[in-house]
C-alpha cells in the first residue's frame, strides 16, 4: 500500500518529517474521503468496531493512558506506518486525548517535548491538549 492523507484533508497534521496522520472525535461522523488503514482509538471504554485495522488504548478522558508502554509501542507503530499508509488517532472529541497522542508523536518524530504542544495547537487545534497534567506528559514523553 502506498496511500497517505492529503495535506490539507480535515484533520490531517503535517509531522515535522512530513508524515501525514489524521486525528478526529469518534463522536462525530467519518469525515468525506478515504477510511484509514490504520488507526489507533484512545477510549476508556473499547469503542464500536471500525472497518479498517484499529487499536484500542484504554484512557478516560481528560486523564492518560492507562498502559504507557503500550501507548508508546503504537505510537511508533503508527509513525512508521503513516511512511506509506494512512493512519489516525482519534479519541471521543478528538482534542484532549487526540492532541496529547499527536503532540506526542510529534516528539516521536523529532520535535523537543517542550515544544511539541505549541506545534499541536497551532497546525491541529488550538484546544489540543486540555489538561496540565498531559502538557506534562508530553514534556516528558520520549
Amino acid at each position: 500500500m502506498n496511500a497517505t492523507w492529503e495535506p490539507t484533508a480535515p484533520g490531517v497534521l503535517e509531522l515535522p518529517s512530513g508524515r501525514l496522520v489524521r486525528g478526529r472525535g469518534l463522536r462525530r461522523p467519518l469525515p468525506p474521503g478515504p477510511q484509514p488503514d490504520f488507526a489507533i482509538h484512545l477510549r476508556g471504554r473499547q469503542p464500536a468496531p471500525v472497518e479498517w485495522e484499529s487499536r484500542w488504548l484504554r484512557w478516560p478522558d481528560f486523564w492518560l493512558p492507562s498502559d504507557r508502554a503500550a501507548f508508546a509501542d503504537s505510537l511508533r507503530e503508527l509513525l512508521e506506518r503513516a511512511e506509506n499508509e494512512r493512519v489516525e488517532i482519534a479519541c471521543g472529541g478528538g482534542v484532549g486525548r487526540t492532541g496529547t497522542a499527536l503532540a506526542c508523536l510529534a516528539v516521536l518524530d523529532g520535535l523537543p517535548g517542550h515544544e511539541a504542544v505549541g506545534y499541536v495547537r497551532e497546525k491541529y487545534s488550538a484546544r489540543a491538549v486540555e489538561t496540565p497534567w498531559q502538557r506534562r506528559f508530553v514534556s516528558r514523553f520520549g
